[in-house]
């Protein structure tokens, strides 16, 4: 009975502590008490079964994302600027950049088919508190998280993210798409630039044509993959790459064909 009754304490407990450890951070306080108890329906939802995370890079212009229709899939960012070429049927999206979200803000309320996660700082008063909107605290220093109803690490790239998500959500095998890991650029990792011109890094010309962007960090997202696939592999479970042409060397290669016949449908 004692033992019954201190676990039924422990949540007013740590409501009680986590209101106190952030008193004066009035968006954390309304992720926590708002947004956890959302989070946690996601939890081993999909034990067992895999998916595929896509990348935006241009590497997705030289497959066919069709089949991807009958897959679990994670989109990210600025994926709906596919809708129009292919029914990819999203079972989630995930963004985290700041930018891309006030860039993106109005189109992220109209994904209406599946849910989305956005950052939580970043969507605040920028996105609106819609049905499928699930707000996601990426404040962590450099960790994994197992638990995506607490808080995440960014790892400098939203992929890394959807990993985090991915493993939470109970998926036993991961397939990476059009994560290229591969761009031109000029500057300093995360650097705010504008981009001029045509966005010769993803997967359509007007990304981030003539808008502002960060730079890619590929040796922080690279630090950030390497602890994803040691936490998914000492669990038994794994990440594959089957990005066409991609640059990324942490991950076993897959090739875009086997992906699609070994992941299990919805």
């Amino acid at each position: 009975m004692l033992t019954q009754i201190k676990q039924g304490l422990k949540p007013i407990r740590n409501g009680i502590v986590e209101y106190l450890n952030h008193i004066a951070d009035p968006i954390h306080r309304h992720w926590y008490f708002k947004e956890v108890p959302r989070l946690q329906q996601f939890k081993d939802q999909h034990v067992g079964e895999s998916c595929f995370i896509i990348g935006n890079g241009p590497s997705l212009n030289q497959m066919d994302l069709a089949p991807l229709k009958d897959c679990n899939t994670f989109g990210l960012n600025k994926i709906y600027l596919l809708f129009d070429r292919v029914a990819l049927n999203l079972t989630y999206h995930v963004s985290v950049n700041s930018l891309v979200i006030q860039q993106s803000a109005r189109e992220f309320e109209e994904i209406l088919t599946c849910p989305s996660f956005l950052a939580m700082r970043a969507s605040h008063g920028v996105v609106r508190s819609m049905k499928h909107i699930y707000r996601i605290c990426t404040d962590a220093p450099f960790s994994f998280q197992t638990d995506a109803s607490q808080v995440l690490c960014e790892g400098y790239t939203v992929t890394y993210v959807a990993m985090q998500l991915a493993f939470y959500m109970g998926f036993s095998k991961v397939f990476l798409i059009g994560v290229d890991h591969n761009f031109v650029v000029q500057g300093k990792p995360n650097e705010q630039q504008l981009l001029q011109g045509d966005d010769p890094n993803h997967f359509a010309p007007n990304y981030f044509g003539n808008k502002d962007w960060n730079l890619p960090d590929l040796e922080g997202s690279e630090i950030a993959y390497r602890l994803a696939k040691f936490y998914f592999e000492r669990d038994n479970r794994m990440i594959c790459d089957a990005t066409v042409g991609g640059k990324l060397t942490i991950f076993p290669k897959i090739s875009y064909k086997e992906a699609l016949e070994t992941c299990s449908q919805k």
